[in-house]
């Protein structure tokens, strides 16, 4: 650096204007002026070089670039001289912005490395996208108050009041190789572990769509479908006691027109909780399809509609069919008891309406029983529910498996004066369920249900439910119930 200051000053020396009296330069001056004209272009070359090295011993700077740098030809045209073992003082660093920083650490990756992230989940992907791997789970605890009829209590016990981990999930998941996709979630609800989705599959395959084989939901009804992570009641409604849910087996799904049609089909046999199921011919075979005739704002608007139907064959030949009010920690209070079938058929129509803040949505089902001996039951099940955010956001939509997803607040709440309050969503539902018919005597039971979610952010939820559970020619119950839930 004084080397470059020295010369500098000679060369203000140097360049100063000839008088104006000498009309022409001497041959002495002429080759001064050369002489000055060459030094400044020289120093030019090395100020550009001085830069680009300093730049490359600062720890902005990639590897590449580091080793660009130091292969630079030195002025003269001397060969470089690279020493990678050579410690030179790196300039004090300035302050970096959060973007600069994750701008570094993008530059920073190498083949094979994994970047681990927060995006409402623990995620870790590779540089080129290849490998892609989520960690997460849930923890919901529940608290319920009971106020039942005698005549309730008398049919089914007392209904105490209590509290319980409704779930407390742990998993795995993600893709390999571009092609391959894995899920390993375990429930330890109840003090025991137990599988939940344990699958593997084949994603993006030509004319077919994907693939998946093992323990996961059949594809039937919307709200069974949507994750309790996102359901807006603490309970699903009374007619998911026909949804199949989990059973282990082989499905084919995809999704069409930009993800405004989607279709999934499988085989399926009754599995326990740990996905093992035997039993010669026993499969059952499950599939729905769904619609957006409507769709805008990026989905703040919708419209959706679905079809679902399972063909059923139970292992023993057996079907019993019961449920509880929209609380888990009640007594069932609808039950056919087990009765001989030879197949089962349910039917499914889903519809669902965004409209800014405001949805609306509801299901019908249909199980219809063909029993060996007798006339064969017809059993059915509805819902309508809506809900309001009272702050402004609406219910999102993920196309690609046509249910619903992640409620993410406008401001997460935050104490202070920047803190937001984050969003609250106020909902109601009425549900009907009957299972008395063709000689089965079930029961009938209707729930009105309402409902407060207090959505602290993305990842935390308040819940409160007020459940009037009335089952036909016995007498009601009242429920009030609170669920504390955090995933990711």
């Amino acid at each position: 650096m004084k080397a470059l200051t020295s010369l500098a000053i000679l060369l203000l020396a140097l360049g100063r204007p000839v008088p104006a009296q000498q009309e022409k330069p001497t041959r002495r001056e002429r080759q001064l002026e050369q002489t000055v004209q060459e030094l400044r272009e020289r120093v030019a070359r090395l100020e550009k070089l001085l830069e680009q090295v300093t730049h490359s011993l600062s720890p902005h700077g990639t590897p590449t670039e580091r080793q660009s740098a130091r292969a630079l030809p030195r002025p003269g045209g001397r060969s470089p001289i690279v020493d990678d073992h050579r410690q030179t003082p790196s300039p004090p660093e300035r302050p970096m912005t959060t973007v600069s920083r994750r701008r570094q650490e993008g530059r920073r990756r190498v083949p094979g490395s994994l970047r681990a992230y927060w995006k409402e989940g623990i995620r870790l992907d590779s540089a080129d996208g290849a490998f892609r791997l989520r960690l997460g789970g849930r923890i919901m605890n529940d608290w319920g108050f009971f106020i039942p009829d005698e005549a309730i209590e008398k049919a089914f016990g007392p209904q105490r009041d209590g509290t319980e981990f409704r779930r407390a999930r742990l998993y795995v998941s993600g893709t390999l190789y571009d092609r391959v996709e894995f899920k390993a979630q375990y429930d330890f609800a109840g003090g025991q572990a137990a599988f939940k989705d344990v699958y593997l599959g084949f994603i993006n395959l030509p004319v077919i769509g994907h693939v998946r084989i093992g323990h996961f939901k059949e594809p039937f009804s919307l709200e069974e479908l949507t994750s309790s992570k996102y359901i807006t009641f603490m309970e699903r409604s009374l007619s998911t006691v026909f949804a199949p849910s989990r059973n282990t087996g082989l499905m084919f799904h995809n999704h069409a027109l930009d993800e405004r049609l989607t279709w999934a089909i499988g085989v399926f046999r009754e599995a326990d909780r740990f996905g093992a199921g035997a039993g010669d011919g026993k499969y059952n075979l499950t599939g729905r399809v769904t619609g957006l005739p409507w769709y805008r704002e990026d989905g703040r608007k919708l419209l959706h509609l679905g079809l679902g139907y399972s063909h059923r064959k139970p292992v023993d030949g057996l079907l019993r069919l019961r449920e509880r009010p929209e609380a888990h920690l009640a007594s069932r209070f609808v039950d056919t008891s087990a009765f001989a079938v030879t197949s089962v058929d349910v039917v499914g129509l889903e519809g669902a309406l965004v409209y800014g803040p405001f949805s609306l949505q509801s299901e019908y089902i249909r199980d219809v029983a063909d029993r060996p001996i007798g006339p064969d039951p017809d059993f059915y099940s509805y819902y309508v529910q809506a809900s309001y955010f009272l702050t402004g956001e609406h219910r999102r939509y993920k196309r690609s498996t046509g249910t619903f997803d992640r409620i993410r607040p406008r401001r997460s709440f935050e104490l202070g004066d920047r803190g937001g309050t984050g969003a609250w969503e106020i909902a109601a539902r009425y549900s009907d369920l009957d299972l008395t018919d063709g000689g089965i005597d079930g029961g009938r039971l209707q729930d009105v249900t309402l409902g407060v979610n207090w959505y602290l952010n993305p990842n935390t939820r308040l819940m409160w439910n007020y459940v009037f559970a009335d089952r036909a020619d016995l007498g009601n119950t009242s429920i009030l119930q609170m669920r504390l839930q955090v995933d990711f």
